[in-house]
């Protein structure tokens, strides 16, 4: 894994999780990288990082229709 520093300000009221979640989830919708490796990032299991995925915005099925049923075709 790479290691990333971020500098944030002070003023910013969040938990590492939640900053962690944020990124992981973008990352994730983006394709970027897996469940697996978002829940990596995360430092959580890929079930737990599925389960609370939706909390944060995020969705496990990507944005569209097409997504959905190529992932139903792979399953």
């Amino acid at each position: 894994m790479k290691a990333l520093t971020i500098n944030l300000p002070e003023s910013l009221d969040s938990e590492e999780f939640e900053i962690k979640m944020l990124l992981a989830g973008q990352l994730y919708e983006r394709g970027k990288v897996s469940a697996g490796q978002a829940a990596g990032i995360v430092g959580i299991s890929k079930r737990s990082f599925i389960e609370i995925m939706g909390r944060f915005g995020f969705s496990l099925f990507g944005d569209s229709m097409e997504d959905l049923k190529g992932d139903i075709a792979n399953a």
